[in-house]
């Protein structure tokens, strides 16, 4: 779709910008910009941020929702360490053309991009804040002159507000004392028209779905967060955590007078197959690590596990957070997880961080409150814990590992779906008036994304790729007394763990136990069997027709559950591993259903390929079996250079572009004018045969074996270099997206699984590679002509600090890129994954899909993210490289 650049400002009446007048309220002082906003709040009593100069963080805006005197939206745009404040009375609109009125106020700290709450009634601004929409924005020209002539354009990449945008100053009036502006929206493809729905009927806040209703009636039970500091901070305090939080907890419904527990039986979710719906039940994400009970008492603090082990030496930085909470007393339920590298909570990581002592990722999601100063809060309904909860929290120290854990209460199955596409393990949905109930119920209530529960060790067969390790875990669950055989596990484990297993197990060897079930036959082949003492997480891909798991994989040992609590979990009616039918990708599926891989045998199915993610060989070779559809369609039928790292990541790994000795006759030559041929693959045989000799990444031509020497697509390759932040990136990937639609060429991105972004556009096989790389080469030339400070086409690293590398060279014969859903030969086994545009955020980063989480996004994704790029055949503009630029679909 091309470009308008008509713009709405230019359909509008023109106003007269001119200078500022001397007595506007917005007029800053250079040597302090924030003392207009210092001046006008006592943060005695008001609970916004501080009045702090920050480092710039990439160009990122925020639109609040601010129901003061008159409800307004406050529009922010980050410049100078500041954000640019105006009040836009009506509120913005899609409409192009159709004008609002934007009052210039004075700068904003930083902090303002996170900040909702409750101003106090009587200070500036009072009343309820919440923060409507959050992104990056992107001025066409140098903002700073812009904004000092009156006219300054820019494109948002919010979540509720994209494209262009204009904001015009307006001529001042007599005795006006603040500027007037006008904010517009550009005619592009996000506008709306006015018979449209409103952007502004979502009124829900974008960090925690609350409206500015629902955090006035929490304003009742909120103490002004600026006096408790000030009160805390005040001579005689005395020690960290006895003061009391000055929440009068008695006072909340359903609680009671009570002395503090020693320990409560935790409330547990029952499993469905989707969460909820309608007004009575809240939704939060599940989190991935260790059930934990927080017992605060005369500032001690114990951490307890689900059946009431003492952990609290194990959770010693947890412990010290808790200690410094303003409370008297107190018992909280949450989570212990470690964020792993990627920014996804991970059980594996967690029990990692545990064995090496490391303590930096390590997070206590709280949520729920279950005595607090006094009052037993067991009988209080769900929703008013929750909300007594976060006012405790909220005065937890600035950066700490305790933290509140969101709730939402809008569709709990968009919520689902918004959590499994992210890779996280799923959703709990609570009932808004229910007490706290000891055990499963139908109170609480958990969906998940994939299949995973713990089971009884049983026991391990031997590693055939490396001595004194195990090869795989043998497990089972009770039932009716009876251990049943639920078959084994192959990958997941690291070296250390395997060697650790191996060594632990060992050493209580045992008979083969009186099975409850006769396993297949077969199935028990080679296990050496074990006392049943140990008990292992493990996630899988669904159950075969003999009762055994599929696909599975292990994510640690558990010593907060005993063995004979084990049973099989009760399967929903569609299992979330069976998700994947809701949606196909656009391609057509080669071969990948069924295809008969009994001639393709892994050697050493052990060997650990990625040792900190314990992917093996034989985990490597299920991932690609399980996504074939979607990755068979990039590698397929085209010359491939290669990645291999036969011995794993961190081991020597080499390209290999030509054939070589012992290749599966699944991986076929083609001569591509080289000494010697090259190779490529036809089918999912092919695409596991690379698994057998250690491919880790696939970089395919950007042309087909039919005719190589015209290209099907072009790549962008941005690589950010030292100090450039994520949402630089992604402005970078919007930038390269706008400059193609104006010569009319449809992209589509993706994750690289190392730093950046790739920006790929499909192409008809017309032009040769010269005249294809040419036209990258202008492109990206351009950016970096219009934006030195942002974009260089150099590849030298000396020029890239600060800056992003537009890496054109791609597009040259012979060049190539990581494949879409290829692994990469990088720690945690990140996979270069399609995104659709409008995901593109801060939440995603470029390793953040990896072999451990991919397969529960595309179970849950509603359509391909490149849904139509195997059938859009685009050719070059005239001009640059081609002839005139067409789009047709096949």
């Amino acid at each position: 779709m091309a470009v308008q650049r008509k713009t709405a400002a230019k359909a509008a009446a023109k106003p007269s910008p001119r200078a500022a007048s001397p007595t506007s309220a917005a007029a800053e002082d250079p040597a302090d910009p924030l003392k207009l906003y210092r001046e006008k709040r006592d943060f005695q009593r008001t609970a916004e941020p501080p009045a702090q100069v920050g480092a710039e963080e990439g160009w990122q805006f925020v639109v609040q929702k601010h129901a003061a005197r008159r409800l307004h939206y406050d529009l922010r745009l980050e410049l100078d360490g500041v954000l640019k404040s105006w009040a836009v009375t009506r509120g913005p609109s899609l409409v192009p053309g159709e004008k609002r009125l934007a009052v210039h106020t004075e700068d904003h700290p930083m902090q303002y991009l996170d900040f909702e709450g409750v101003i106090p009634q009587g200070e500036y601004g009072g009343g309820t804040m919440i923060v409507w929409d959050r992104g990056t924005w992107t001025p066409d020209k140098e903002p700073r002159k812009s904004l000092a002539k009156g006219h300054l354009d820019f494109t948002l990449h919010g979540s509720r507000l994209k494209g262009r945008w204009h904001l015009v100053r307006m001529r001042p009036r007599p005795h006006e004392k603040k500027e007037q502006w006008l904010l517009l929206k550009g005619d592009d493809a996000f506008a709306r028209a006015p018979d449209a729905p409103d952007v502004l009927g979502d009124a829900t806040s974008f960090l925690s779905g609350k409206t500015n209703d629902e955090l006035a009636a929490e304003g009742v039970i909120r103490e002004d967060h600026a006096a408790r500091q000030a009160k805390s901070a005040a001579p005689g305090r005395g020690k960290p955590g006895q003061e009391g939080s000055g929440i009068k907890a008695v006072k909340a419904k359903g609680a009671r007078k009570g002395l503090l527990p020693v320990f409560l039986e935790p409330s547990l979710a029952s499993l469905i197959e989707e969460p909820p719906t309608g007004g009575d039940w809240i939704h939060e994400i599940k989190y991935d690590g260790y059930r934990m009970q927080a017992r605060l008492d005369g500032g001690e603090a114990q951490l307890l596990t689900r059946k009431g082990l003492d952990w609290t030496e194990r959770f010693g930085s947890i412990a010290e957070s808790l200690k410094r909470l303003p409370v008297g007393s107190a018992l909280l339920d949450g989570e212990i997880v470690s964020e792993g590298e990627n920014g996804v909570p991970s059980f594996s990581a967690l029990q990692a961080d545990l064995k090496a002592g490391r303590k930096d990722r390590m997070v206590y999601y709280v949520f729920d409150l279950l005595y607090l100063e006094g009052a037993d809060l067991t009988k209080s309904p769900q929703i008013e814990r929750k909300r007594l909860l976060e006012a405790l929290l909220a005065q937890a120290p600035e950066g700490s590992n305790i933290r509140y854990s969101e709730h939402f209460e809008h569709d709990g199955r968009s919520m689902l779906v918004h959590a499994c596409r992210l890779g996280l393990e799923g959703v709990v949905s609570k009932r808004k008036d229910a007490p706290y109930l000891p055990d499963r119920g139908g109170h609480w209530l958990k969906s998940k994304c994939v299949m995973r529960q713990e089971f009884v060790v049983l026991g391990y067969t031997l590693s055939t790729a490396a001595k004194r390790s195990i090869g795989s875990l043998a497990l089972g669950y009770y039932e009716d007394g009876k251990l049943i055989y639920a078959g084994r596990s192959g990958t997941g484990f690291s070296g250390d763990e395997a060697r650790s297993l191996h060594e632990g197990l060992s050493a209580i060897a045992a008979p083969k136990p009186d099975l409850g079930r006769k396993p297949p036959a077969g199935a028990d082949k080679g296990v050496r069997w074990v006392e049943p003492r140990f008990v292992a997480e493990i996630e899988f891909r669904g159950w075969t027709s003999d009762g055994l798991l599929r696909q599975s994989s292990f994510k640690g040992l558990r010593d907060d559950k005993p063995p004979t609590e084990v049973v099989r979990e009760a399967t929903p009616g569609e299992a979330a591993s069976t998700r994947k039918a809701r949606v196909a990708p656009s391609a057509q599926p080669l071969a990948a259903k069924g295809a008969d891989l009994s001639g393709v045998r892994l050697t050493h199915p052990e060997r650990i390929l990625w040792e900190d993610q314990g992917v093996t060989k034989q985990g490597l070779a299920d991932f690609y079996a399980d996504i074939a559809d979607w990755v068979l369609p990039h590698v397929t039928r085209r010359p491939l250079s290669l990645v291999r790292c036969p011995s794993g990541v961190g081991k020597p790994c080499f390209f290999q572009k030509h054939m070589w000795e012992g290749l599966s006759p699944d991986i076929r030559p083609v001569d591509v004018g080289d000494a010697e041929p090259m190779t490529y693959i036809e089918d999912l045989r092919g695409l596991i045969g690379l698994v057998q000799a250690g491919v880790l990444e696939i970089h395919p031509w950007g042309s087909g074996v039919d005719d190589i020497e015209k290209p099907d697509r072009l790549i962008f390759d941005l690589d950010p270099g030292e100090e450039v932040t994520w949402g630089q990136v992604i402005d970078g990937a919007l930038e390269i997206r706008r400059r193609l639609a104006e010569d009319r060429l449809e992209s589509f991105v993706k994750t690289s699984g190392g730093k950046g972004l790739h920006v790929v556009v499909p192409l008809a096989p017309s032009v040769d590679w010269e005249t294809a790389k040419d036209y990258t080469r202008q492109v990206v030339e351009r950016m970096a002509a219009d934006s030195p400070t942002l974009y260089v086409a150099n590849m030298a690293k000396v020029q890239r600090k600060g800056r992003i590398f537009v890496d054109y060279l791609r597009n040259g014969r012979g060049a190539t890129a990581v494949a879409a859903y290829s692994t990469r030969a990088r720690a945690g086994a990140p996979v270069s994954t399609p995104l659709q545009w409008d995901e593109l955020s801060e939440a995603v980063r470029a390793d953040h899909f990896g072999v451990d989480n991919l397969r529960q996004r595309l179970d849950f994704l509603s359509r391909d993210p490149w849904e139509g790029f195997f059938t859009l055949k685009q050719t070059l503009p005239a001009s640059r490289g081609g002839r005139k630029t067409t789009a047709r679909r096949r």
